[in-house]
C-alpha cells in the first residue's frame, strides 16, 4: 500500500512539472512570436526622430505605444499617435506582420506621415480590432471595402489633411486623394459608435451615405466635414439613429433644405452644418431637441426664422449668419 502511494505521489509530481513546462514554453513562445512581429513591424518604418528608441531587447510589453494583456504578454494596443504632427513623423511601409499579433484590439497611427501609399488592405484581416485611427496619415486611394469585415470595430477614422489652398465657403482642393466608390461596406460596421471621414472624397457615394449610415445603431459620432457630397440630403425612410449625439458635414455642397429628420434625433447634442447651401427655413423643432448643445448653421442661405423660438436661449454655442450668440 505504501509502495502504491509513493508511486502516485511520484506520477502526479512528474504530471504537474510536465503540464507547467508545457505551459512555461507555450508562454515564451507566444512572447518570442510577439516580439517578432513588432520587429519586422518596425523594420518598415522610417523613424529619423527615434521614437521607437525604446523598441529592443526581449520586454516589448514596456516598448513606447505598446500594451500587454497580463499573464500572456499577448499584444493589445499599439499606440503610435503622433504628439506633434508634422515633426516628429513616422513614415514608410506598414508590415503585415501586425496580422500575426491575433489579440490585438487598439491600433493608432494619426498624424504620421506614410504618404504617397494606400490604406493597407490586411487592416481588414485584423479582426479582434475595436478602435483604428489611421487620420492625417498622408494615405491616398481608395479605402479598402474589407474595412467591412471589422465587425468589432466602435472607433474608426480615417480623416484627411484640410488643405491650405481651400477657400472658405467655396469649392475644396484636397491635400490628399483618399476617396471611397461605394458606401455599401459600412453597413456590416454593426459595432460602430465613432466615424471620422473628413476630408474624404465621397462624391462618387452620391446620396447613399444617409442610408447606408443609418444602419449603425450604435452610432454617436459621425464626422463628414468637407467630403464633397452634394444635392439634397435624403430622408431615410425610418431614422434609426437613435444613439448619434455628434453630426458634422459642414464644407460640403448641399443644395438643400435644412434636413428635418435631424428633428427626429432626441439624443442630438451638436449639429454643425455650416458652409454649405441650405436653404428655406430654419425649423422651430430644432428648438424641441432635448440634449442640443451645440448649433452652427453659418454660411448658409436660410430665413432667419429662429429666434422666436426658445431654442435661442436654452444653446450653450449657437452660431448663425456668420454670428456667435
Amino acid at each position: 500500500m505504501e509502495r502504491i502511494s509513493v508511486f502516485i505521489l511520484v506520477f502526479l509530481y512528474f504530471i504537474s512539472t510536465k503540464t507547467a513546462c508545457n505551459g512555461h514554453t507555450h508562454i515564451n513562445n507566444n512572447v518570442q512570436f510577439e516580439r517578432r512581429a513588432l520587429i519586422d513591424f518596425k523594420s518598415g518604418l522610417t523613424d529619423p526622430n527615434n521614437r521607437l528608441s525604446s523598441w529592443k531587447g526581449n520586454n516589448y510589453c514596456y516598448w513606447h505605444g505598446i500594451g500587454c494583456e497580463n499573464g500572456t504578454g499577448f499584444v493589445v494596443s499599439i499606440d503610435l499617435r503622433n504628439p506633434y504632427p508634422y515633426t516628429l513623423d513616422l513614415s514608410g511601409v506598414i508590415s503585415p506582420s501586425l496580422i500575426k499579433l491575433k489579440y490585438l484590439k487598439y491600433l493608432d497611427l494619426s498624424f504620421n506621415s506614410f504618404k504617397p501609399i494606400p490604406i493597407p488592405q490586411f487592416f481588414g484581416s485584423m479582426k479582434n480590432l475595436v478602435y483604428l485611427n489611421l487620420s492625417h496619415c498622408g494615405f491616398i486611394g481608395e479605402i479598402p471595402s474589407n474595412l467591412g469585415n471589422l465587425s468589432n470595430l466602435q472607433y474608426l477614422d480615417f480623416s484627411s489633411d484640410f488643405s491650405s489652398d481651400s477657400t472658405y465657403y467655396s469649392d475644396f482642393e484636397y491635400s490628399s486623394y483618399l476617396f471611397i466608390k461605394n458606401i455599401e461596406w459600412m453597413t456590416n460596421l454593426v459595432s460602430l459608435k465613432h466615424l471620422g471621414s473628413n476630408y474624404v472624397n465621397l462624391s462618387m457615394v452620391g446620396s447613399q451615405w444617409v442610408e447606408v449610415l443609418n444602419k449603425l445603431p450604435m452610432l454617436t459620432e459621425l464626422h463628414l466635414h468637407g467630403c464633397s457630397l452634394f444635392g439634397s440630403i435624403p430622408t431615410p425612410s425610418f431614422v434609426n439613429l437613435t444613439s448619434l449625439a455628434v453630426i458634422g458635414i459642414s464644407f460640403n455642397e448641399f443644395n438643400s433644405t435644412f434636413p428635418e429628420w435631424f428633428l427626429n434625433v432626441s439624443s442630438l447634442v451638436s449639429i454643425d452644418i455650416r458652409a454649405n447651401e441650405l436653404h428655406g427655413r430654419i425649423p422651430l423643432g430644432l428648438g424641441e431637441l432635448p440634449n442640443l448643445q451645440h448649433l452652427d448653421l453659418s454660411a448658409n442661405d436660410l430665413e432667419e426664422r429662429l429666434f422666436n423660438s426658445k431654442l435661442h436661449w436654452k444653446l450653450l454655442q449657437l452660431t448663425i449668419f456668420g454670428f456667435e450668440f
